[in-house]
């Protein structure tokens, strides 16, 4: 055990405001009049008027309103899913379902296919949108696309 712990910290708390006999009475340390002299007043990021810390940073971004939020899959992923829940699927698959397999994330309100990748296994697939390459990859597994009227 220390020393340091076991001296008791015996200083007092200065109590502004308290007379003229304390030297801390009248003004209580505040100086003469003005806006912070008086009491219930913060200046709320006033950095004595050098250029405030969020005028100084740039302003970044943009949330543009209504954006339809679109999940986009590979083949291959699709394929890698398909293998680890092989029994869980029934050869077809949709937004839904992958919600519900808890594949993609609630918040997505639309599907995209893209071709990177090979579908080995025949598969029906609907989804909003879906490129050329996937198309035709998905035809060539045996599969069947179906792309959902906007």
């Amino acid at each position: 055990m220390e020393l340091n712990n076991l001296v008791k910290n015996n200083k007092k708390k200065i109590r502004v405001g308290r007379g003229i006999g304390s030297g801390k009475g009248k003004t209580s340390t505040r100086g003469h009049k003005g806006q912070k002299s008086r009491s219930g007043v913060a200046i709320k990021s006033f950095e004595g008027g050098q250029m405030p810390l969020y005028r100084r940073l740039p302003k970044r971004g943009f949330k543009t309103p209504g954006k339809k939020i679109t999940a986009i899959l590979n083949l291959s992923k699709i394929q890698n899913f398909y293998e680890k829940n092989k029994d869980k699927l029934s050869g077809s698959l949709d937004l839904k379902s992958l919600k519900e397999k808890k594949f993609i994330n609630k918040k997505y309100l639309q599907l995209k296919i893209l071709g990177t990748g090979e579908l080995k296994d025949k598969m029906d697939i609907t989804a909003h949108y879906a490129s050329k390459q996937a198309k035709e990859k998905i035809e060539k597994a045996g599969g069947k696309l179906n792309i959902l009227k906007r």
